[in-house]
């Protein structure tokens, strides 16, 4: 890989890069037997690959950046979404921070979103390709002169002299996703004891970790783009230790924990809102139902239910028309008498599968209307809620 990287850095592997641009799956291989006419098989193959790589950045790094910059299959799948990147970097340099060491830097897509934000950065990773990677992106970007890429075991790098630290452990192995942190490369007790060294720092780590295995000098924050979580974060040096927040982009809107107590069960009501996944995580289910003045559906269900509609970008609210205990022939009845014919599926704390249900509830869509289904408990009883979008 490190090979062909040299090639398309290299003037005609450049210029070939900008010809395959945008090439369609299925003309791969016309465009490949053309190209080796006059260009070496392991050059247009390395071209066409890299260009498949580009295409799927595109929705990380948007498509201006993704065409400039050169990526690894695991650099696509493990870096860090643009949005979330410029968000962290934003807050690190409003807590004064103008120089980062970035361990564990990947392709460099949180190293690009520090320089853009002013900062500094030393970005360190071990393996050979993916910082050749970084430092060809942080070219291309014209961010050299701010990145320095410096192929090297975390462990073995000081950080002095640098105002934060900036963590990245793997969270993958051979067998997919590592889930206890300890396990992570390098496992998080050494990033937490790197984060010592400077005056702030901050660990990315699974979303789902434990809130029982956040340190307790760490701020944890979760965060969220467009309704999908993305990342917790371990900050430390923000003059918040034990602090819970949850982020949701775009925006930046965030919601800080205030560490209230579960929020009550209650009947359905007209509304049905359903937090956003950072909130969820985040264990700030009492404070968005607060906001609301609504309580729980169920004690061990994250839908909160009121009979008031009001805005809030912590959740989406749907007016719910229909309570019916779990009946596919029930549901099925009634989604034809009310001529459904687009039928969205929900669940939490059911075992069915959305898109079984859906077939089985709207085998022949016909009708005009849209819907949606909520596959839950209420009261500890197999529920199914049906409503449609609210609009505030």
């Amino acid at each position: 890989m490190n090979d062909h990287l040299s090639l398309l850095l290299a003037p005609e592997g450049r210029a070939l890069l900008d010809e395959v641009r945008g090439t369609a799956p299925a003309d791969e291989l016309a465009v490949a037997t053309r190209l080796r006419r006059t260009h070496p098989a392991e050059l247009v193959s390395a071209a066409l690959a890299q260009a498949r790589l580009r295409q799927r950045a595109a929705a990380k790094f948007g498509e201006a950046d993704a065409d400039r910059m050169f990526f690894t299959p695991n650099g696509v799948e493990q870096s860090t979404r643009a949005s979330v990147a410029g968000y962290r970097a934003q807050r690190l340099k409003a807590l004064g921070v103008t120089s980062v060491a970035d361990l564990c830097c990947g392709i460099g897509g949180d190293a690009i979103a520090l320089a853009r934000a002013g900062i500094r950065v030393l970005a360190v990773d071990r393996d050979p390709v993916t910082a050749a990677t970084a430092r060809a992106n942080a070219d291309a970007l014209g961010l050299a002169g701010l990145i320095e890429v410096r192929e090297a075991d975390v462990q073995e790098v000081d950080t002095a002299g640098h105002d934060a630290v900036f963590v990245d452990p793997a969270r993958r192995g051979g067998r997919g996703r590592i889930f206890d942190p300890e396990a992570y490369s390098p496992p998080l007790s050494w990033a937490v004891r790197a984060a010592s060294t400077a005056r702030v720092a901050a660990l990315k780590i699974a979303p789902g970790i434990p809130h029982e295995a956040v340190p307790a000098a760490a701020e944890a924050e979760w965060i969220s783009d467009a309704g999908d979580v993305k990342e917790a974060v371990l900050w430390f040096g923000t003059g918040a230790p034990g602090a819970v927040r949850a982020t949701l982009l775009p925006g930046p809107r965030t919601l800080l924990g205030r560490g209230l107590p579960d929020p009550a069960v209650r009947p359905v009501g007209r509304y049905l809102y359903e937090p956003d996944g950072a909130v969820i995580r985040a264990h700030l289910v009492a404070e968005v139902a607060e906001e609301l003045a609504g309580g729980l559906v169920d004690p061990t269900i994250a839908y909160i239910t009121a009979d008031t509609l009001r805005a809030t970008p912590c959740a989406t609210a749907y007016e719910i028309t229909d309570r019916l205990p779990f009946n596919v022939k029930r549901l099925k009845a009634l989604l034809r008498e009310r001529e459904v014919g687009n039928l969205t599926v929900k669940k939490r704390g059911s075992a069915v599968e959305p898109e079984e249900l859906r077939r089985k509830a709207l085998p022949k869509p016909q009708g005009r209307n849209t819907a949606t289904v909520f596959l839950t408990r209420v009261a500890g009883a197999p529920t199914m809620l049906l409503g449609r979008p609210a609009r505030t």
